[in-house]
């Protein structure tokens, strides 16, 4: 190929392209103008939505990445070149990458959506998939929970966006119920006044909501009374023992057994 050959044909290619060439460059610089502003609004944005922080890179940087994706496309079709093959190929490996990462992906797309969501955050008390403890660390993929007896249970992200999950702390306060059985030879009055002492002594326990001391059944041997009162969600397992001792001890002291004692 002479040194005209070669020189022909690049003029043929700027007389050609040299057009779309220009708009498609100030495409990509016009495109990137803009993302870099969409990309700080973006941050704004997530950061006034209270978006759990080990979540805002992941989700700027896949937002910039597929609007940046999006425009280079828009400029290589600007330019003419022919999009058919390379979107097969983009499709066929997108198709075998979710087959083979099928159980991966579930799990990272539930863990974004319970960092997003938030149905439940560290610290909480929580009991899923048969486990109570409290949430230590939310990942992508998975969350961590350490239960009352130290053990850390590892509960795969998609179990958790799919199965039901109880939330004992979202509400700040929790009831206590305490039930306990007594011979009809023990007035009701009795055992209301000795337990309203009880309670009234036990810091642990809420002032507000009120408690509630009623006869939850009666049968052939006696009846039943239920104690409701309200403790804070952390600690509710101890709050609970300290008042059953407390209670066994105070109605002992004041001459009143309980069946079997």
């Amino acid at each position: 190929m002479t040194f005209d050959d070669f020189y022909q044909k690049g003029y043929n290619w700027v007389i050609r392209y040299g057009a779309r060439a220009i708009i498609a460059l100030l495409l990509l610089f016009i495109g990137f103008w803009v993302i870099g502003k969409m990309k700080r609004w973006l941050h704004t944005g997530l950061e006034k939505r209270d978006i759990d922080p080990s979540l805002r890179p992941f989700l700027l940087s896949v937002s910039v990445i597929f609007l940046q994706g999006l425009l280079l496309l828009a400029a290589m079709q600007v330019v003419g070149v022919q999009m058919t093959i390379f979107a097969a190929f983009v499709g066929a490996f997108g198709v075998a990458t979710g087959l083979a990462l099928s159980g991966t992906l579930q799990n990272f797309t539930s863990g974004v959506l319970i960092l997003i969501l938030k149905p439940f955050r560290v610290g909480d008390n929580i009991i899923a998939q048969g486990h109570e403890g409290i949430v230590s660390s939310i990942e992508i993929f998975y969350t961590l929970v350490t239960t009352f007896d130290n053990r850390t249970v590892i509960l795969p992200n998609s179990k958790l966006s799919n199965e039901v999950i109880v939330n004992l702390s979202r509400e700040g306060i929790r009831r206590l119920d305490v039930e306990l059985k007594f011979p009809f030879t023990v007035t009701f009055e009795q055992v209301r006044s000795i337990l309203e002492k009880t309670i009234d002594k036990n810091k642990d326990l809420l002032k507000e909501p009120r408690f509630h001391i009623g006869v939850s059944s009666v049968d052939a041997d006696g009846y039943k009374v239920m104690v409701n009162t309200w403790v804070k969600p952390l600690g509710y397992q101890d709050s609970k023992l300290f008042l059953q001792q407390k209670v066994m001890e105070d109605l002992l002291e004041s001459g009143i057994k309980l069946p079997g004692m």
